[in-house]
């Protein structure tokens, strides 16, 4: 690292701290409704999909399969996320919102406007769609 300027030049660095920060000011809003900004990207997942087992959910969102099981479990908890088998004998099971998530995602919404609307004041329109376009390409170009 010393033969670089300093911690800044690291790509992983400058990722995670951007992270951090824009997460704080999501958490911020999604409080309000009494998720996480995990919980409500979970939740709007689950929504987009209709019904998702959660191979898919972990491969799409790219995320441990035990950490998925953990951060859905106050979401199953609270009565947000139901699930029931794939099919007559199955054992894999599929993710769905019930009546009580779906309303939970509708206050989530208007907390994601506001932090969205925060987050383009901050950094701009167009930068900031550039910059979303931008890592959402990352994964989904990546090969491991």
């Amino acid at each position: 690292m010393k033969s670089q300027s300093s911690v800044t030049a690291c790509n992983c660095f400058a990722i995670r701290q951007a992270a951090r920060f824009v997460s704080q000011l999501f958490e911020r809003h999604y409080a309000k409704a009494g998720i996480t900004a995990t919980q409500f990207s979970l939740l709007a997942f689950i929504a987009d999909a209709g019904r998702t087992g959660m191979s898919e959910m972990a491969e799409t969102m790219v995320m441990d399969r035990t950490t998925l099981v953990r951060a859905l479990k106050p979401l199953e908890r609270d009565g947000y996320v139901v699930s029931e088998p794939e099919g007559k004998g199955s054992r894999k099971l599929l993710l769905m919102l019930s009546a009580q998530g779906e309303k939970k995602l509708t206050e989530g919404v208007e907390c994601w406007h506001a932090a969205q609307a925060e987050y383009v004041e901050l950094v701009g329109a167009e930068r900031a769609d550039e910059l979303r376009r931008m890592l959402l390409a990352i994964p989904a170009g990546a090969t491991v």
